[in-house]
């Protein structure tokens, strides 16, 4: 696993909010006594979950210490852990009114073990909520995977990003083999950029970086430059100078 920059990552904290916000008001229950966060990250879905439900005690969940460390700072007054969402949930004895995830599972394998574990964590009638992007239909994704595999850069990064999302028929089954209650819908968020170097920067904090680590700062530098010029080819300025960043979600929510 790379590691991730809390700094970086917090460039675009209100644009990455968005989602947690509609993903926690899609949560129908007012009587949540408690929640937890998985792949809370810094901490920013955490505080809508607490504001969400302020009378519920929260936890935010992590496995990076960058980004608990900023999670903390930010948020004092909520309690962070560290937890690897792959292999410490069956250590989890608590169980929550709300298990909720913004944008981490893609991180994860084995979607179907995965999500049966997060359902086991809940309490009678309780909710998992789960949000990820959804990468096939992110121009960004392709556009750095194909300068990567470029004549260029093949040699010097051997190993691409695994994608570990599943398709929307398969978290259908998955999760109308868990509940009788559950929903699936998708949403495309229409960013405003101001170039499109901050779209290569809103990258640089997610989908960039297994690749930018394996690479000298020299070669940073460099494969960026390739990524970036991509980006002005695929992506047009509008009239006022701004950039169309469309970016596409998928949303789940079961209950138990």
């Amino acid at each position: 696993m790379f590691n991730w920059n809390a700094e970086q990552y917090s460039k675009f904290k209100k644009e990455r909010t968005l989602p947690a916000i509609d993903l926690a008001n899609s949560i129908n229950s007012e009587n949540v006594r408690s929640a937890l966060d998985v792949g809370c990250g810094i901490g920013n879905s955490t505080a809508v979950l607490k504001r969400r439900f302020p009378n519920a005690k929260i936890i935010g969940a992590d496995n990076s210490d960058d980004m608990l460390a900023a999670a903390r700072k930010n948020d004092p007054e909520i309690e962070f852990i560290k937890l690897d969402a792959e292999k410490d949930i069956v250590n989890i004895s608590d169980r929550f009114d709300v298990v909720f995830s913004n944008a981490c599972i893609q991180w994860i394998p084995d979607h179907r073990l995965l999500i049966k574990r997060l359902m086991g964590l809940l309490n009678e009638n309780g909710t998992l909520a789960i949000q990820i992007p959804q990468q096939d239909k992110h121009p960004m994704h392709r556009i750095v995977k194909s300068v990567a595999k470029s004549e260029k850069w093949k040699r010097k990064i051997p190993v691409s990003r695994v994608f570990h999302v599943l398709t929307e028929e398969e978290y259908f089954d998955i999760l109308s083999g868990l509940s009788s209650n559950f929903r699936m819908w998708e949403t495309t968020y229409f960013h405003s950029m101001p170039s499109h170097q901050s779209i290569v920067e809103w990258y640089k904090g997610t989908g960039l970086r297994p690749f930018l680590e394996q690479l000298s700062d020299n070669d940073k530098g460099e494969f960026e430059i390739d990524v970036l010029t991509e980006t002005q080819r695929y992506y047009p300025i509008q009239q006022n100078g701004d950039i169309i960043f469309r970016f596409s979600r998928l949303f789940m929510t079961a209950v138990k």
